[in-house]
C-alpha cells in the first residue's frame, strides 16, 4: 500500500511541474548524464553555454536544493540516494527531468 501511495505522489509531482511549462518550450539539446549517479556528480550539458539555474525536489516536493550552474558539472553527493525531481532554467527555457541518486 506505500508503494501504491509512493506512485502517486511521484505522479502527482510530476503533472504539477509539467503543466508549469513555459510556452518556449524545453530547452534544445539538454542532455543529463549520467542517470542514475553513483558518484556524486552529474553533468548537464545544453546547446547554449548560458548560466543555469537548478533546482531539485524530492519525491514530496520539497525543494532540497537550488544552486546556479556556470559550467556542466553539478556535485550532488550531499543528496541521499533516492528519486528527484531536477528542473533546469536557462534564459526563457526550462527542462523537468527525473534524477536518480544511488
Amino acid at each position: 500500500m506505500e508503494k501504491l501511495y509512493f506512485a502517486f505522489f511521484f505522479l502527482f509531482i510530476t503533472l504539477g511541474f509539467a503543466q508549469d511549462v513555459k510556452p518556449n518550450g524545453d530547452i534544445m539539446e539538454f542532455k543529463l548524464y549520467p542517470n542514475p549517479v553513483t558518484n556524486g556528480k552529474v553533468y548537464i550539458i545544453t546547446e547554449t553555454k548560458a548560466p543555469k539555474k537548478i533546482h531539485i525536489y524530492d519525491v514530496l516536493g520539497t525543494q532540497v536544493m537550488q544552486t546556479t550552474l556556470l559550467r556542466e558539472e553539478l556535485n550532488v553527493s550531499e543528496l541521499d540516494a533516492g528519486v528527484y525531481v531536477l528542473r533546469v532554467y536557462q534564459k526563457d527555457k526550462v527542462a523537468t527531468r527525473k534524477l536518480i541518486v544511488k
